[in-house]
């Protein structure tokens, strides 16, 4: 007997099929289009659950901004039920007893399934914790994060060695430096970290050669052999817009033309991931836009949004399908992404039709102030995780059962 059979229209093998599918200790076992026993019902379109590649949820040691409670709820709301998150935390996650006291601390809090980086910081190879799942890498200074040091062909060799995604902030130290100066506004914060600055990291980065490299929240497009990951933000938000220190961000938003150009490559397959880069702060942080903290937050709202896109025929649902859901699973070697026997049963269910705005005081990070408040969204109606269900009818029912994804495999 199975643990339960959920009955509706499955995105599976690339199309929408009225099926049943079956699930045993969170495993999809079986597919068919009848399945006997009971089954649950779900209504409108399912589709396999997000998996969120770039989140900073805080926690540990800037809970006040976000946790792994409230950053996991928010990402679940969202349609995601796996996040990786980074190592920059006030306490920096590049040793292994760091990494190891993080993995003990979100184990208790996480709703959703979950990964950790640790930082490579150029001299420090060999106390990362084997336990990594991925490896950031920053090339200039950004939030709680100096850069990258001094690094030898033998540090590069054990880190390759690891067998797990490379992952590259792709802004150049050196050159923040030479372009530092006052920004009261984003097109001033712009030109202070400007595209040049990008192409300079990635040229570097590519010189390191990792089989498994990706260059994050790319904001104009580029050229790398590396995976290129972009962001809602980039894509949707440009200098142009009076988003204030909540559009403040590292890389910054860049003009109206590069971030259309920017879309217009997601739109047409030139980029491999969307990640929310999920980077909440306080309100005080974002009072004056000199010195406010740079971070957007958008877990929640990632893949709502490229929903919307879906619904008004701007983004194709291939694409959005394989940058938001399968392409990141794929990545990470997870058994998500797919509705497919073996993968966990991780999916979601949408109507199209339920357009919404985005009201940041109902998003559930800690603190909620969005950049798209305001914008069109899709928010899911059901998610369900392994194989139980933790949002129903677009409110919570899942407890503190995420699990670290070392432990899925």
């Amino acid at each position: 007997m199975h643990d339960s059979v959920y009955s509706g229209k499955f995105f599976f093998q690339n199309t929408f099929q009225e099926l049943d599918v079956a699930v045993e200790n969170g495993i999809i076992t079986d597919i068919k289009k009848h399945i006997n026993g009971k089954r649950k019902l779900l209504k409108n379109a399912i589709i396999p659950a997000g998996t969120d590649t770039h989140v900073h949820f805080r926690d540990p040691g800037e809970t006040e901004k976000e946790d792994f409670s409230t950053g996991s709820i928010s990402a679940i709301y969202g349609g995601t039920t796996t996040v990786f998150d980074m190592p920059n935390n006030r306490i920096k996650i590049d040793n292994y007893s760091a990494y190891m006291d993080k993995l003990e601390i979100v184990r208790r809090k996480a709703f959703c399934d979950f990964g950790l980086y640790s930082n490579f910081t150029g001299s420090n190879a060999n106390i990362i914790s084997k336990e990594s799942s991925g490896i950031k890498i920053y090339m200039g200074e950004t939030t709680n994060a100096g850069g990258i040091g001094n690094i030898t062909e033998e540090s590069l060799a054990s880190i390759e060695k690891m067998g797990i995604p490379v992952v590259f902030h792709a802004e150049d130290g050196e050159c923040l430096k030479n372009h530092a100066g006052l920004a009261r506004n984003l097109k001033e914060y712009s030109s202070i970290r400007p595209v040049e600055c990008e192409d300079i990291a990635i040229k570097k980065a590519e010189n390191m050669k990792f089989s498994k490299g990706i260059i994050t929240h790319i904001t104009h497009d580029v050229n790398t052999p590396y995976i290129k990951e972009v962001t809602p933000h980039h894509t949707l938000l440009n200098t142009d817009m009076p988003l204030g220190p909540y559009g403040k961000v590292n890389p910054p938003l860049r003009s109206k033309d590069l971030q259309e150009s920017l879309l217009n490559g997601l739109i047409n397959g030139k980029f491999n991931t969307v990640s929310s880069d999920h980077a909440p702060h306080t309100q005080n942080d974002k009072i004056d836009f000199e010195y406010a903290k740079s971070g957007i937050i958008g877990v929640e709202t990632r893949i709502p949004l490229m929903l919307a896109l879906v619904h008004k025929k701007i983004l194709p649902f291939d694409i959005f399908y394989k940058t938001c859901i399968l392409n990141p699973a794929k990545l990470f070697n997870l058994k998500k992404g797919e509705i497919k026997i073996g993968n966990y049963a991780d999916f979601m269910s949408v109507d199209f039709s339920s357009m919404n705005r985005i009201d940041d005081y109902k998003l559930h990070s800690k603190n909620p102030g969005s950049p798209f408040n305001g914008f069109d969204a899709i928010f899911p109606d059901y998610v369900i995780l392994r194989g139980e269900t933790v949002i129903d009818q677009k409110e919570l029912t899942g407890s503190r059962t995420g699990k670290y994804v070392n432990d899925l495999r």
